[in-house]
């Protein structure tokens, strides 16, 4: 029997660091174990074709991290000329990165007469106002309305929340295309056991000393250590923080903390344009609760999530349904509390209330978030509980369930029937 064929679109593959990458990855590697044709079209510091196990990468050239419009559309004009120069694959799969690139997926579906299934990671061009890139009104109407036809022209449409699917429903696409798949964390949080090796030497005596100074790393906190006279007590912020991630109000919380709960540190680990702000104030204002490391490898991921006794989770108010930060499944996979700093009605709202796995905090009060930190840290009830609803959902958010959904879909669009056990394997793949 042939083998399906598959093409998916993004612009970050790995190495090439990204979310949208990093989960990329792990569907291109379950969908080549499930019996497909694989390939991926992505950028790079250079251009020419890789593997990845049984995957096969097509790089075109892009910088890591673009700078304006233009540079992004000469990536999305790059990817789709090297689309069209292949043979014809059954399912073509586009993702949100670079912008707009459901267009991409339905003009190869329309010269290949392949079928088309759109991953929407982040709603453009509705974000585009949000992250400060400024367009006339009459322009963003004309591309939110090609866009919108291109995704009603699709076969399947993937949202990663229901207020995804929501804001898209307003937008004039039927809600009978979409369908809800939630994002998943890492892969290595789901394992047990870690073997301590790196990856690499860099920054790794710095990463030693952070997590060595919570006293704690790979270790649930106890009733006992959550006393007040206890150790350190770490609010961790994990990730990308990114231009729909308000960070001012966890500085000033920071600020607040200093003073009236010194034993009370804040970590920032990873990068994004917000990531300077952290620095120049921690560094200007003495800030000695805040400490920072850059994106570490995946070796070191369960050590540091789990070296956090509280994850922060935040999203500006106008992202309703324009995007889901990803950080709060790496929360659940850590079994730890979250507190999310954004607008109610949103994905991880939704998910922190349903679950019980924390707070929600408006954006904007510093003093609630203060509160609610320091509430973790004095009541070790309060902490336990939350802790246990977010090791219940962890049971229910892993990478196998997502992924199948995703797999059963493509599936589907081909003509074939879903097999069993269709990533009963998954798991492994953390190990490669």
């Amino acid at each position: 029997m042939r083998k399906p064929t598959i093409l998916l679109m993004n612009r970050v593959y790995p190495p090439v660091r990204g979310a949208t990458g990093r989960i990329l990855r792990d569907l291109a590697r379950n969908l080549a174990r499930d019996g497909w044709q694989v390939t991926v079209i992505t950028s790079g510091p250079k251009a020419g074709t890789e593997r990845d196990g049984a995957v096969r990468v097509i790089r075109v050239k892009g910088s890591a991290n673009p700078s304006g419009v233009f540079s992004y559309a000469l990536v999305w004009i790059k990817m789709l000329i090297a689309a069209l120069k292949l043979p014809a694959t059954q399912l073509v799969v586009t993702m949100t990165d670079p912008p707009m690139f459901a267009v991409a997926g339905d003009i190869l579906c329309r010269v290949k007469k392949n079928k088309h299934m759109h991953w929407v990671q982040d709603v453009y061009p509705d974000l585009f106002p949000v992250i400060g890139v400024k367009f006339p009104d009459f322009l963003l109407d004309a591309m939110s309305k090609v866009t919108i036809g291109a995704m009603s022209r699709a076969d399947k449409v993937i949202v990663i929340g229901r207020c995804m699917a929501r804001h898209l429903s307003y937008s004039g696409l039927a809600p009978r295309k979409m369908a809800v798949v939630p994002n998943w964390p890492d892969l290595e949080l789901g394992n047990e056991h870690i073997d301590g090796r790196f990856d690499d030497a860099a920054n790794q005596e710095d990463f030693e000393k952070v997590i060595a100074a919570s006293g704690r790393a790979m270790n649930y906190r106890t009733h006992q250590e959550q006393i007040k006279t206890g150790p350190r007590f770490r609010v961790l912020y994990a990730g990308n923080i990114g231009l729909v991630h308000p960070i001012s109000v966890v500085l000033n919380a920071a600020r607040i903390l200093q003073n009236q709960n010194p034993e009370i540190e804040f970590l920032f680990v990873g990068d994004g344009p917000k990531y300077d702000a952290i620095t120049r104030a921690k560094a200007q204002e003495h800030l000695d609760n805040v400490k920072l490391l850059p994106y570490q490898p995946p070796a070191r991921l369960r050590a540091l999530m789990e070296s956090g006794d509280v994850h922060l989770v935040s999203l500006d108010l106008d992202a309703v349904g324009l995007c889901v930060p990803s950080k709060i499944y790496a929360s659940v996979a850590a079994h730890r509390p979250c507190i999310y700093i954004g607008p109610t009605g949103s994905e991880a709202s939704k998910l922190v209330e349903d679950y019980k796995l924390g707070m929600v905090i408006e954006p904007g009060n510093a003093e609630a978030l203060a509160d609610a930190i320091r509430g973790y840290r004095m009541d070790g009830d309060a902490w336990y509980a939350a802790h246990e609803n977010a090791k219940k959902a962890a049971a229910v958010f892993v990478p196998r369930a997502s992924i199948g959904a995703f797999m059963e879909r493509a599936w589907q669009l081909v003509g074939g029937k879903p097999q069993e056990k269709i990533v009963e394997r998954v798991d492994d793949l953390a190990a490669e």
